[in-house]
């Protein structure tokens, strides 16, 4: 576990670089005091961060940034989702409250307890939240004044198998799922993802995760940010659950290079 106060990682990239890599939920690290907050036992919370963890996503997007031509930004979670999920509406909206994980998770994977029941998590959206909504929501900002646009590419991770958490779990579990927005996602960057990914299996859309992750000060109001979603199915790159990542990371790594590159050539 870790004390380590700073909750994500803004890694610069080239000036003119519309592209920002978001990278969520690729941690395992807990500080102490969130780690008290859990009911687990040790073991228990290893196998559940085994299965919620979008492992190695984030030598994905260094991989990626380390072969583009126009190096993208790359915003990384540094922290575990089970402290907070940025990515989640912190309020009413967001449909996985259902099942206990909203903003802050109160249940597990397999809808067991994480946190003690009736736990209100005001205070881990206060202090790891809402800073995250903050440098987030700058970070874009600074690709619309630098470059004119700004294009979120949201790299994550899911398994082969569907945990019992899954609101979706019916449909299609393609090697490549693209998550898209009817206002943020263009057909250009549709098109650049599937042609990126063309040689993993196939590609679908929003299923069995759908959506992106645009800042909420811009969602939905400003069209010059553009979204994508990336979810890959995991036995397309590492051993499940929680294992080590295979050949299958470097050639992904460079399919999210061929997509920023793409993506700069849109204009």
């Amino acid at each position: 576990m870790t004390d380590t106060p700073t909750s994500f990682r803004l890694l610069p990239g080239a000036a003119d670089s519309p592209v920002v890599l978001h990278v969520p939920h690729s941690s395992r690290a807990l500080p102490a005091d969130v780690r008290h907050g859990i009911v687990l036992g040790n073991e228990a919370l290893e196998r559940e961060l085994d299965h919620i963890t979008d492992s190695h996503t984030a030598e994905i997007a260094a991989v990626a940034a380390s072969v583009c031509k126009t190096t993208p930004w790359r915003f990384v979670n540094q922290l575990s989702r089970l402290v907070v999920d940025p990515e989640r509406f912190p309020d009413e909206r967001e449909e996985m409250l259902a099942v206990g994980m909203g903003a802050v998770y109160t249940r597990t994977t397999h809808r067991e307890a994480l946190r003690p029941d009736g736990y209100e998590g005001s205070d881990l959206v206060r202090r790891y939240f809402e800073p995250y909504a903050a440098a987030m929501t700058a970070a874009v900002d600074a690709r619309l004044s630098a470059a004119g646009r700004a294009v979120v590419i949201d790299v994550h991770s899911y398994p082969t198998e569907p945990l019992p958490y899954e609101l979706h779990a019916g449909g299609p579990r393609p090697p490549i799922c693209l998550g898209t927005d009817p206002v943020h996602t263009p057909a250009g960057l549709l098109q650049a993802a599937q042609e990126a990914f063309s040689g993993f299996g196939g590609t679908g859309l929003d299923s069995p995760f759908a959506g992106t992750y645009v800042p909420l000060k811009h969602y939905g109001r400003d069209e010059r940010v553009s979204a994508l979603m990336i979810e890959i199915r995991r036995d397309v790159y590492m051993k499940e659950p929680g294992g080590e990542a295979g050949p299958g990371l470097e050639a992904l790594g460079a399919a999210v290079a061929g997509l920023v590159e793409a993506v700069g050539a849109l204009g």
